[in-house]
């Protein structure tokens, strides 16, 4: 690869970084919200009540010996503050949890982290994480600088403007990636495909995501976009739908869209599946909170042939509706294995001005699977070669294509994808 689509790619990537992470803590309070949270806000009392209970049976004085120890004992204990042990403590005890999607903030975090809030998104628009030799790319927003130059997922941010960010944290690290539009970062990334350091100057930028994007493709299909599950989403989807009813078939592109609304993924789905039907269940620790999802819908369904294009970018919103069609034979999937973000999570303030959120329920799938840890993995798999990024060639695309025209020529599910499975065609 060029040094040109380096610097392209780490466009991408820091794009990504920045809003990833941020909209996944947002969406995720977004949709707990929606999904039932309330129920626990108004129960406050009683959680609170459960919590007091549950100290009652768990023997702290091995904590606080230790806690006593090295107050009195350490060599090194003038050097640290007392409320970082606690902070640190506190931080072990979350980790250990397992869960990803769970994390403690302490104040100074917290602060840095409402900071970037207040930013408006400019830059590479990528999801990412903490790195143990500096930040990893997890996900990659459609319309993004990081998307339009092939950044990938899994990538490793290990230098911004010669800054290592393998010793600080997420927070630092963000800081010397993200900078208004316009402005240029110097950065340096391992990919695991690749045998060397690749150096990409990046130019940040600000995007405007057209929540839904159609167009009519030959063979009288229609392909309609989803780049997220937000307000406007469900109605520009619904206008989308019925001016092109009379077309042959549909292709919903779901790659690359990670965030949004719940109520609107389901209402989405209403368009597809008759009335009453179960869409998606919402588990919770106390089952007395859990929550059914099923269609709404008095109005014709649409039933023609259905292909969905998912990656590992898909997540939350897009696995619920790539599921529900796949669960009920409504569609094809096409491409690669889903992100696996199937939990919600909240936030919760907590003393000195922390901020612990942890993962408070799970989604369930019609047929009761969770995919957690897992993905959703598609019908037809398909990856990009070395070729297709040299002329940015979209494969999986155009691969739904013909898998939608053997569909429609076939009216079968199962014979299109064996048809497939076993031929591998693809046009180019």
């Amino acid at each position: 690869m060029n040094s040109f689509k380096h610097k392209s790619n780490f466009l991408t990537f820091l794009t990504i970084f920045l809003t990833s992470f941020l909209l996944g803590i947002i969406f995720s309070f977004i949709v707990a919200e929606k999904i039932g949270f309330w129920m626990l806000k108004n129960n406050e009392k009683w959680v609170l009540s459960t919590i007091i209970d549950n100290k009652k049976d768990l023997d702290l004085d091995r904590f606080w010996q230790v806690y006593n120890i090295i107050q009195e004992k350490s060599y090194d204990i003038w050097g640290v503050e007392k409320q970082n042990l606690i902070d640190w403590a506190i931080k072990g005890l979350v980790e250990w949890l397992w869960d990803k999607h769970s994390e403690y903030m302490n104040n100074e975090e917290r602060e840095q982290f409402e900071w970037l809030l207040r930013w408006d998104f400019e830059g590479i628009w990528a999801l990412v994480e903490k790195h143990p030799l500096g930040v990893l790319i997890e996900q990659v927003f459609k319309w993004s600088p990081a998307l339009e130059y092939w950044v990938k997922a899994k990538d490793v941010v290990i230098k911004a403007n010669w800054v290592d960010l393998h010793d600080i944290n997420l927070f630092e690290a963000i800081s010397h990636i993200k900078w208004p539009a316009g402005t240029q970062v110097e950065l340096e990334i391992l990919r695991e495909w690749e045998n060397k350091v690749l150096t990409i100057v990046v130019t940040r930028d600000k995007i405007n995501i057209p929540s839904v994007d159609s167009k009519l493709l030959d063979g009288n299909i229609w392909y309609i976009s989803l780049n997220m599950f937000w307000d406007d989403t469900v109605d520009q989807f619904k206008k989308a739908l019925n001016n092109f009813s009379d077309t042959n078939g549909l292709i919903i592109d779901l790659r690359d869209n990670g965030w949004g609304y719940l109520y609107a993924a389901t209402e989405i789905l209403s368009e597809f599946l008759e009335d009453e039907t179960l869409l998606v269940t919402v588990k919770y620790s106390n089952r007395i909170f859990n929550e059914v999802y099923k269609s709404i819908n008095y109005w014709d369904i649409y039933k023609k042939p259905i292909v969905v294009l998912i990656n590992e970018n898909s997540a939350s919103a897009s696995e619920i509706v790539s599921w529900a069609l796949h669960d009920y034979d409504k569609a094809i999937l096409v491409w690669k294995k889903t992100y696996w973000k199937w939990s919600v999570q909240q936030p919760f303030s907590v003393d000195n001005n922390g901020l612990l959120k942890i993962t408070i329920a799970k989604w369930f799938t019609p047929n009761d699977k969770n995919i957690d840890k897992e993905g959703i993995i598609p019908d037809i798999e398909v990856d990009f070669e070395d070729i297709d990024y040299e002329n940015q060639y979209d494969r999986q695309l155009e691969t739904a294509k013909d898998v939608m025209d053997s569909f429609i020529q076939s009216n079968s599910i199962n014979f299109t994808i064996d048809k497939f499975t076993q031929t591998g065609s693809i046009s180019q």
